[in-house]
């Protein structure tokens, strides 16, 4: 697995991600000839994607760009077993990051970790819109988290 990270330095929490997203594909038993681009960018950068892409005109503190549907993803289809295929991109808003940290009382460290892990489920075709979808998706995100060791 490849992960391509952008405007982001940090050698610790680079190290963190990865791990996580190893532990992700494991459990979600997907392949590993995948790559997935992580960018870090400004309040006005998220909110330009935000309105762009979801209609809503705020900050928000990540969002994901898949390139596959999940049945796609499961069944391996759009996959060439020969070459990595990258399947989406993840965007991070540091500052909302940091807020959050703050707000939930853990590390900026344990934020970035679970705003990566929520973003890598959603191009994976996990969701929490639906209630039914919210029970699959959460507690996996606590199980991998925990798996890594990352802590509230």
């Amino acid at each position: 697995m490849i992960i391509n990270f952008n405007n982001l330095k940090d050698e610790d929490v680079k190290e963190k991600i990865s791990k996580i997203f190893s532990i992700a594909r494991e459990v979600t038993n997907t392949k590993n000839n995948i790559s997935v681009n992580i960018t870090i960018v400004s309040q006005k950068e998220i909110q330009r994607l935000n309105n762009e892409f979801r209609g809503i005109d705020r900050v928000t503190d990540v969002l994901s760009f898949p390139l596959f549907e999940k049945d796609e993803l499961k069944t391996g289809e759009m996959l060439d077993e020969n070459i990595t295929s990258d399947i989406g991109d993840i965007v991070i808003c540091k500052v909302r990051a940091k807020e959050q940290a703050k707000e939930y009382g853990h590390s900026l460290l344990r934020e970035l970790c679970f705003l990566s892990l929520h973003g890598f489920l959603h191009l994976l075709g996990y969701d929490h819109i639906e209630k039914k979808d919210e029970e699959i998706m959460f507690p996996l995100q606590e199980k991998i988290l925990k798996e890594a060791d990352i802590q509230r």
